[in-house]
C-alpha cells in the first residue's frame, strides 16, 4: 500500500487554530500560498493549472490529537452538547485526519524562489499545513444545487455584527481591514464558550486582533503588532 508524502505545504495568515474560518470560502479574500516540497518543484507538475479558477486540496490535519478519534463527535456550532456521528461532520478528529477545501486560484507564480508557487483565496488551512494532492475544481459535476446540508444548513449564514473603531482598524495595513474584519464576523468563539467577561484573542498574519461579545455585538478592544518586542516579551 502506497504511503501518503505531502507534496507541498501552505503559508497562511493562521499560526493559531482560533479563527480560521470554519470552511473554505466562507471569509474570501484571505490570501495564502502553497508551496511545494523539493520533489515536486518541476513546473510540468502544474503545467495547465493556470486554465482553472478552483482548486481542492487535499490536506493534513497535522495538529489533530489521533488518540482523541470517537464515532461520535460535538459540533461546535451546534452548542457542543449535540453529538453526531464523525462521518456525518467535518470533525478534524478523524481516523484518518484528511482534510478537504476549495480554494480559488488567484495566481501562479512560476519563477518563485523554491519553484512554481500557487496564490489561493478562501484557505481554511493552518499555516504550515501538509498538502497530500491538488485537483481541479470542476463545476459541472463537483457542485451539486439541490444538496441537502444537514445541520450545517441552518448554520450557514451564522455570523455576528463588529464594532471596529477607524482608530484601531488604522493599524492594519489597508489589504488586510476587510480581511480581518470578514473573519472576526465568522464569530471565531466555540458555541460553547461563548463568554462576556473573556478578552479573545484573534492571531491573523503578525497580528493579534483581541475583542470582547456582549449582547450579540462583537467589539474589537485591541490591536496589537505581534513582530513589536514589546508584544514577544509578555509572550
Amino acid at each position: 500500500m502506497a504511503v501518503l508524502e505531502p507534496i507541498a505545504h501552505i503559508e497562511s495568515g493562521f499560526s493559531e487554530k482560533f479563527g480560521i474560518p470554519r470552511q473554505s470560502g466562507l471569509v474570501a479574500d484571505t490570501i495564502a500560498r502553497i508551496v511545494f516540497e523539493k520533489k515536486y518543484q518541476n513546473p510540468d507538475y502544474i503545467k495547465g493549472i493556470e486554465e482553472y479558477s478552483h482548486l481542492w486540496l487535499i490536506w493534513n490535519f497535522s495538529k489533530s490529537n489521533p488518540h482523541n478519534v470517537k464515532p461520535l463527535v460535538n459540533p461546535p456550532r451546534l452548542g457542543g452538547n449535540v453529538k453526531k456521528g464523525v462521518f456525518a461532520t467535518r470533525s478534524p478528529f478523524r481516523p484518518n485526519p484528511i482534510g478537504l477545501s476549495s480554494v480559488k486560484l488567484e495566481q501562479v507564480i512560476w519563477d518563485g524562489e523554491n519553484g512554481p508557487e500557487l496564490v489561493v483565496r478562501g484557505a481554511d488551512l493552518l499555516d504550515g499545513t501538509p498538502i497530500y494532492d491538488i485537483k481541479p475544481y470542476l463545476a459541472y459535476t463537483d457542485c451539486h444545487t439541490d444538496a441537502i446540508c444537514g445541520f450545517a444548513d441552518a448554520h450557514k449564514d451564522d455570523s455576528i455584527k463588529v464594532d471596529f473603531n477607524e482608530g484601531l482598524l488604522m493599524k492594519l495595513p489597508a489589504e488586510l481591514r476587510n480581511t480581518v474584519t470578514n473573519l472576526l464576523a465568522q464569530d471565531p468563539r466555540a458555541a460553547y464558550n461563548k463568554r462576556s467577561d473573556y478578552v479573545y484573542g484573534l492571531r491573523y498574519m503578525e497580528y493579534d486582533i483581541r475583542f470582547v461579545v456582549e449582547d450579540d455585538l462583537l467589539k474589537v478592544v485591541d490591536v496589537v503588532d505581534a513582530q513589536a518586542d514589546e508584544y514577544r516579551n509578555v509572550k
